[in-house]
């Protein structure tokens, strides 16, 4: 017969965590416990535990036979800390704003065991603690009631396994709805918090006891799978593919999903017209309504000024072609000739080609002749490198798309749009291969029909991080008056990164220099060896000897851009070599853990997403100026321009001493290194090879083995994206 177990309480302070896992909750702890001579084993399921909590916890006594006697948890409570360590503890742990570890330690030892009846009844006698003055006192007194307010939200969200971040976060944005908000409907977090995906939501959704085989469950699956089909470029999927991949985000180990309930909420969506459903022959694509409309207005915009000619007197240009040449003694070669009469003649135009053929110089002579003619002109790009780049070419300020077309962070839209478009009548948008369906639909919304447009880009580069593939689309449609630049000017043919871009554009293996002590060539191969492991130790060789050697500085010249984030050469762990290279630890320097992450003073960090509340975008770059351990803030310099993140918002940034090729997008680095390997093998294209070694502005060196060279060289079959944007324009046609 088996021995009842004796279930009894035990109250305790968390002196440290032995194990901890953040999926299973599964905890060792040591806790300190009245009348026990030595900390108290505690193993268990803990949502949340960090040192100087107090808890309560039921359980029961069991011998361990390596580790000895353990206390076994069954449940428990946090409550307020009742000795001096705990109430130290509690107050330095970062929950409340304003208090770090220094603070925390002096206010215990001011008031004692009255420190927490003090700071929340008479909070003005903090002002006896020395150091703190009453700025921080309010600052004290107003996260004390914000703590008080989220402890009941804190307690609900961490016992279904939300992480305090996150938690945060989402008091931040429901305030207190958020209970009711998460027990109604958890998965409106994955649209509506950064950092939660559906798989978060569902497992919230799990534990507070939704049917796995619920309609609303079998809604935000079909919808996030058409998110992250929009995260990979589409803007629409076939209603096979779709059912496939709800079947597979929908089916765990416990539970298999059914094709006929999501074909039956699928006709449930498009009932309540939250899926747009066009047939293509007999094919049914499913459209998210926004990206049906979106790409539907889109074609309908472009038709406007195709159907809008302007009337030139052609000879009258070219007179000023031959004038303002002369003057300057320099010449255009016919393919520009023909490009700057087009850009005179035409309401929509796309000037495309590769590195070194002249865009920047048949762009600057487009904008002269504009300016002839008097026409008012404003010039863009999607990203601030990329806009300060077209200022210097064409001698005219350049904003970034968002700041010309002036977006609203209280409404989250632009002020410019058809009720209230630019002022000018010539636009110059670059690097224009990056326009999403939804940017390019909001800056020709925003353009007069009477105006004038010239798109200039690299169509071979990758497409834009967002849905669609706009410039190809519109190149494809064949309706759109096109210049392409292929003649290799000799001023540019002198480059060898130039000449080896071409090289791998036509898909031949490229010729590039072995790297030496002396190279002779702006661009290098490095042989790699095999071994991904190899071109983590040549890259950390690179930084400490060979590129100091050249006279780049490796803290703010270089960039290791990777195909791919994860893996030994993606850039997760390559931030983390490179940041113990470039930018060590040290006494002196303010650090601050995200996860596995640490993030000190100096790092340069990258912008995951667009936050329009701070003005910074995705893909921005600063570096680290502050790290307030008290305050519990970080100060990033984006060229200097100086912006607050809290602790809970570390997830909108990341390292960027190495970064995905494809957040490069726009942006010119003095030196790049490129590691290609097999390892990377899912992600090796031509034109994620053109686009990473084209960022190098003054030294580009690859490195990798041969065999993942040439498999990037000759595919060039890219990624299919979803889109009927150039069908749309060549049926003229808008359904």
């Amino acid at each position: 017969m088996s021995k009842t177990l004796e279930v009894m309480g035990l109250t305790g302070v968390v002196e440290r965590l032995t194990y901890h896992s953040t999926e299973s909750g599964y905890t060792v702890a040591r806790l300190k416990v009245p009348k026990f001579s030595d900390l108290v084993t505690v193993v268990g399921s803990f949502a949340n535990i960090q040192p100087g909590q107090t808890l309560r916890i039921k359980g029961y006594w069991k011998e361990h036979p390596q580790y000895g006697q353990q206390f076994n948890a069954l449940e428990y409570t946090e409550t307020l800390p009742a000795t001096i360590t705990g109430i130290q503890k509690y107050l330095g742990s970062g929950l409340i704003k304003g208090v770090g570890p220094v603070y925390a330690k002096r206010i215990v030892e001011h008031f004692g065991l009255e420190t927490l009846e003090i700071i929340e009844n008479e909070t003005t006698r903090l002002i006896e603690v020395p150091g703190i003055g009453k700025k921080r006192v309010e600052t004290i007194s107003k996260a004390w009631v914000e703590q008080l307010a989220i402890k009941e939200v804190m307690v609900f969200l961490t016992s279904h396994n939300v992480s305090t971040t996150y938690a945060v976060k989402i008091y931040k944005k429901y305030g207190d709805k958020s209970i009711a908000t998460v027990t109604n409907n958890p998965y409106q977090l994955s649209e509506d918090i950064f950092g939660i995906g559906f798989l978060t939501a569902d497992k919230i959704a799990t534990n507070i006891g939704i049917s796995p085989w619920s309609k609303f469950r079998y809604r935000a699956g079909i919808l996030h799978v058409l998110k992250e089909a929009a995260e990979n470029g589409h803007c629409f999927l076939p209603q096979p593919e779709l059912i496939t991949g709800a079947l597979d985000k929908l089916t765990t180990t416990e539970h298999t999903a059914e094709a006929n309930g999501i074909t039956a909420v699928i006709e449930d969506l498009k009932s309540t017209e939250d899926l747009i459903v066009e047939l293509a022959g007999d094919m049914p694509l499913c459209y998210q309504p926004t990206y049906y409309h979106t790409e539907n207005n889109l074609s309908k915009l472009v038709l406007k000024y195709l159907n809008n000619p302007i009337t030139v007197d052609i000879e009258r240009v070219r007179n000023w072609i031959s004038r303002f040449t002369a003057s300057r003694k320099i010449s255009l070669s016919p393919q520009q000739q023909t490009a700057v009469e087009m850009a005179a003649k035409s309401r929509i135009m796309i000037l495309t080609g590769g590195p070194g053929v002249g865009k920047t110089f048949t762009t600057k002579t487009i904008v002269a002749l504009w300016k002839a003619m008097g026409k008012s002109i404003a010039a863009a790009a999607p990203t601030g490198r990329a806009a300060q780049r077209l200022s210097e070419l064409t001698g005219i300020e350049a904003l970034t798309l968002h700041r010309l077309l002036e977006f609203d962070p209280k409404t989250m839209s632009f002020k410019r749009d058809k009720h209230d478009p630019l002022p000018q009548n010539a636009i110059v948008i670059d690097e224009t291969s990056m326009l999403d369906l939804f940017l390019a639909h909001s800056l020709l919304k925003a353009i007069s029909k009477e105006a004038q447009i010239l798109m200039v880009g690299d169509v071979d580069q990758l497409p834009s991080v967002g849905p669609g593939q706009v410039l190809k689309d519109l190149i494809d449609s064949g309706v759109i008056p096109l210049v392409r630049l292929t003649q290799v000017f000799r001023q540019a043919s002198n480059s060898a990164i130039v000449t080896v871009a071409h090289q791998i554009n036509s898909g031949t293996f490229p010729n590039i220099e072995v790297i030496s002590d002396n190279p002779s060539s702006n661009c290098l191969l490095h042989s790699g060896g095999t071994l991904p492991e190899h071109g983590v130790q040549l890259i950390g060789e690179l930084v400490r000897s060979f590129i100091p050697k050249q006279g780049f500085n490796p803290t703010t010249d270089l960039m290791v851009l990777s195909p791919m984030t994860r893996g030994v050469v993606g850039t997760r762990n390559l931030n983390k070599v490179l940041q113990e290279l470039i930018n060590p630890p040290h006494v002196n320097k303010a650090q601050v853990t995200r996860g596995d992450l640490i993030f000190r003073v100096g790092d340069r960090i990258i912008q995951l997403k667009n936050d329009y509340q701070r003005e910074v975008f995705n893909g921005d770059l600063g570096i680290i100026d502050t790290i307030n351990t008290e305050e519990q803030e970080v100060i990033v310099d984006f060229e200097r321009r100086k912006v607050k993140y809290d602790y809970a918002d570390l997830n909108e940034i990341n390292l960027a001493f190495s970064t995905s090729i494809h957040k490069s997008q726009g942006s010119e680095y003095p030196v790049v290194i490129l590691p290609l390997y097999m390892s990377h093998y899912m992600m090796l294209s031509r034109n994620l090879f053109y686009t990473g070694l084209t960022r190098a502005k003054k030294l580009g060196i690859i490195i990798g083995s041969n065999k993942a060279i040439a498999i990037a060289t000759k595919n060039y079959q890219q990624q299919e994206r979803y889109t009927r944007l150039a069908l749309r324009l060549i049926e003229k046609d808008t359904f």
